[in-house]
């Protein structure tokens, strides 16, 4: 695309996993007005940043308008979270937003309680998920020796809320979907 002299925000996509634009969620839609940098941990995902999501030093502070994680602080111990989200908060420009998704654990309860642990709850892209995946990481990939894939922590909404509170954002809003999982949205002061 050609550049018209339209200022493009920055969203780093974090844990990015393998490039695909459909990963980015509509709020950094159009993408022309989004330019996206990629970190991962992975170097099979060929970020633009390999680093962890608990140390991203190679990001400078205060350099992005808008932070993408889906599905990576599960992945973490229950202690890192608060750096990780301390990364977060750091890496954003003042009036920028975080936006997150992690596994509703108090919705996968419901269907543990209900004995169905290794029932298909939905079907995403990577085939068909169930509490099992939900809880402790998704099995195939696990099985085939991603084990960052593993998870390590979990959240209910309240939860959530309150680590993104505590990382130092002053609007946080937590939101349920039907694939079970939480969606965060928080935001930094805007002066």
């Amino acid at each position: 695309m050609p550049d018209i002299g339209v200022a493009r925000r920055t969203v780093l996509h974090v844990g990015c996993g393998a490039a695909d634009i459909g990963r980015l969620p509509a709020e950094f839609f159009p993408m022309e007005a989004w330019r996206e940098l990629r970190l991962d941990i992975d170097p099979a995902a060929r970020p633009d940043i390999i680093a962890s999501i608990t140390d991203m030093a190679a990001v400078e502070s205060g350099s992005v308008d808008g932070v993408f994680s889906a599905h990576n602080l599960e992945h973490l111990f229950a202690h890192e979270v608060p750096l990780a989200l301390a990364e977060f908060r750091r890496v954003l420009r003042p009036g920028g937003f975080a936006l997150v998704t992690v596994p509703d654990l108090q919705r996968v309860a419901g269907l543990v309680a209900a004995d169905r642990l290794d029932e298909p709850a939905y079907v995403s892209p990577a085939g068909p998920i169930a509490p099992l995946d939900m809880i402790f990481g998704h099995r195939g990939a696990i099985a085939q020796g991603n084990l960052f894939m593993a998870h390590r922590t979990g959240f209910t909404a309240r939860m959530l809320e309150q680590a993104l509170r505590a990382a130092g954002f002053p609007l946080v809003r937590v939101v349920r979907d039907e694939r079970f999982a939480l969606w965060g949205a928080a935001y930094t002061a805007t002066g």
